[in-house]
């Protein structure tokens, strides 16, 4: 190796260093210093989003996929070229993991520690009756059910999903300041099976701040999905909380596909809960639910489970862990606790 191959390599462990101390700092401080998450998230990040989401919005497909699939190929082709420099592709290979981590953390895993939506928005989520649940699961049944004998079940276009998505959210930014801002378009991935294998509806891209989901799931899934991944953008990252403000936002939009797909997806959430707490009223709400409604159902239910297997419950154990890293300790157990907020919701209403 020349010397400029090894002034290279100084300068990769350099900022390879440089990148894991930034990181670890303000991991540490996010953790540590009371206000530092809640701050980072009003004042820095969306910066971030303004800046990096809008470039990567330039573009009209997932540049996180793309540059994903550029990564892996390149990454092959040199550790092919050069097998004989151990030292070189290791090298390269700490300053592509340091490299992510800083900007994981710059861009995603410094929200995780600001205050819950449910303090800002100023929602009581305490404990709730059963006959709360029950009162909550028929209303939802009864919206449903108007909606399916209007025929209000349709499903918009992906190029509208897209544009009304954004729109919603900034629709419910006004009622919550939180929530205001710019949100770039989401986006589909051009492969999709790379999600629907490990059961993924969608993903926020921390490396280039994008809302990306998956193109192939059932159509009732997508509106609700989409408003999901784009809360993120506005620094929520607790799922519980990305769940219920993508519910809130589809609830909230003059569009019938997302209002549907809101709806629906809040009744299944508050029906699985209602089903752990008393059985015969599960049943009951169970019965009185649209026939066309469960035929959605029973779609989403056969497509999830083409893709049942051990990728689909290695990508549940990843994510899992994932989310216990990220002081999420109930793991992917959080994603029930959406209930809560729905029920305090309902209460402020």
């Amino acid at each position: 190796m020349g010397e400029r191959g090894q002034n290279g390599d100084k300068k990769l462990i350099t900022a390879s260093a440089a990148m894991f101390t930034l990181s670890l700092m303000f991991q540490i401080l996010a953790r540590k210093l009371p206000g530092f998450g809640d701050w980072y998230a009003k004042r820095v990040y969306p910066v971030i989003v303004g800046s990096v989401g809008r470039l990567s919005g330039v573009f009209p497909f997932a540049l996180a996929e793309v540059c994903a699939y550029l990564l892996i190929v390149y990454s092959v082709c040199y550790t092919v070229r050069y097998f004989r420099e151990g030292r070189g592709i290791l090298i390269r290979a700490v300053f592509l993991v340091t490299g992510l981590f800083f900007l994981f953390t710059f861009h995603c895993g410094i929200n995780y520690y600001r205050k819950p939506f449910s303090a800002s928005s100023g929602l009581e989520v305490r404990m709730s009756s059963t006959e709360e649940l029950k009162s909550l699961c028929q209303q939802l049944t009864d919206t449903l059910n108007r909606m399916c004998e209007e025929g209000i079940t349709e499903t918009a276009d992906m190029e509208s999903c897209r544009n009304e998505s954004v729109k919603a959210m900034k629709k419910l930014g006004e009622a919550y300041p939180e929530l205001a801002g710019f949100y770039p378009s989401p986006k589909p991935l051009i492969w999709s099976y790379f999600f629907s294998v490990q059961q993924l509806c969608g993903q926020y891209a921390p490396f280039t701040v994008e809302a990306v989901y998956n193109r192939s799931m059932p159509d009732y899934n997508i509106p609700h999905t989409i408003c999901h991944e784009l809360s993120h953008l506005r620094g929520f990252m607790r799922e519980d909380e990305a769940n219920f403000i993508g519910y809130l936002a589809c609830i909230g939009s003059g569009n019938d596909a997302f209002r549907y797909s809101g709806y629906l997806t809040g009744w299944v959430y508050a029906t699985n809960a209602l089903a752990k707490a008393d059985w015969k009223a599960y049943a009951d709400i169970c019965g009185q639910l649209d026939e066309r409604a469960w035929a959605d159902l029973r779609h989403n239910n056969e497509f999830w489970g083409k893709y049942e297997g051990r990728t689909a419950e290695v990508s549940r154990q990843l994510n899992d862990t994932y989310l216990k890293i990220n002081s999420q300790a109930d793991g992917v157990n959080s994603y029930g606790r959406m209930v809560d907020l729905m029920l305090a919701y309902e209460r402020a209403r």
